[in-house]
């Protein structure tokens, strides 16, 4: 009876013996995994600085920022000068001054500013303003909240020094009126460039900002608010990893936390394309039998720490503007899943 109890004993602890070797083995197999997993960023290999906007209006903004950067001024002010660059720009009909009316024929903007520290200033429905991005900074800068809207928005905005300004260019008006024969909304968005300005960039020291601004969609609802000047969908970044921002439907980029779950991946190890790819896939599954669906429009532009960049998009036409040092200033087309036609 006592050999049988040794036995057993002995056998026993054979087993936990070997399924705890196997369990430290899994366990080691997992952190290997997890680290294959996990993109590594060499300060050495990084291509820096840089900078990547949305559509044929962000070409002049980077090259503002650009100048701006290089003349030693900080990432912050580097975007708010180019982006003030369409936000005056009454020829950009979806951005700041000249950009298109909602329904009720009034202008409204929004915007977003963040920094390598997670430092966020947002404002959104503000009127009468031309530069919302310089107001985002302010709310980062002088304020303890990340967003101010509306009225409250605007009176921070005057008490700050801004100048309170008709908006609403007699071309913009004309084409509102036009519009209100039929009164069809479609906030259709593509080749056509009328939709938001995103902006990231990467500086001299390795780190990450980003910026949004836009009048939003052409003849929304009064009060409406997209994704642009909301931290996690229209602009997120993590100075330890990335930085993506949206641009079309801000409705289907809510949903989805687009720009968040764009960095998300890139912290799983990811590359900028494979990312907005990813994030733009799930928003099509998502949308496909939704009643957006016959003029949906999103696409993502995103980088790494490493200066590696890219741009994805559901249908084809978007564009997006990269500045570096290696090849200077020019505009890429963004691959896409489908044509319009389809």
């Amino acid at each position: 009876m006592s050999n049988r109890r040794n036995f057993i004993k002995k056998a026993t602890l054979g087993t936990l013996a070997v399924s705890a070797v196997m369990g430290l083995s899994g366990f080691a197999k997992n952190q290997e995994d997890e680290k294959e997993g996990t993109l590594e960023f060499d300060s050495k290999k990084t291509k820096k600085p840089v900078i990547i906007s949305t559509w044929n209006h962000g070409l002049p903004a980077n090259q503002e920022s650009w100048k701006q950067l290089k003349a030693g001024k900080p990432a912050l002010d580097a975007i708010e000068a180019g982006m003030k660059i369409p936000e005056a720009d009454p020829n950009v009909r979806s951005v700041g001054y000249g950009g298109y009316p909602d329904r009720e024929g009034k202008v409204t903007l929004d915007a977003c500013i963040m920094n390598h520290n997670s430092n966020c200033g947002s404002v959104c429905f503000l009127q009468g303003i031309m530069h919302p991005i310089s107001v985002a900074k302010r709310v980062l800068q002088n304020t303890p909240h990340v967003m101010l809207a509306g009225q409250g928005a605007l009176q921070f905005a005057l008490s700050e020094g801004f100048k309170e300004e008709n908006l609403l260019t007699p071309e913009s008006e004309k084409d509102w009126k036009k519009w209100l024969e039929d009164s069809k909304y479609k906030p259709v968005i593509n080749i056509e460039n009328h939709d938001t300005i995103s902006m990231l960039m990467l500086d001299q020291d390795g780190n990450l900002s980003g910026g949004c601004t836009t009048s939003g969609a052409a003849w929304k609802m009064h009060g409406r608010v997209g994704d642009s000047p909301i931290i996690g969908a229209g602009l997120f970044l993590d100075n330890e990893v990335g930085a993506a921002a949206a641009t079309g439907l801000g409705e289907a980029v809510i949903r989805t936390a687009g720009s968040a779950m764009v960095v998300e991946l890139m912290r799983q190890g990811k590359s900028p394309f494979d990312a907005c790819k990813e994030i733009t896939e799930r928003i099509y599954n998502k949308h496909k039998n939704h009643k957006d669906m016959e003029y949906l429009q999103v696409g993502f532009i995103a980088l790494n720490k490493n200066g590696e960049h890219a741009g994805y998009s559901l249908r084809s036409g978007f564009n997006y503007a990269v500045s570096d040092d290696e090849k200077g200033h020019r505009m890429e087309d963004a691959k896409f899943k489908m044509s319009w036609d389809k």
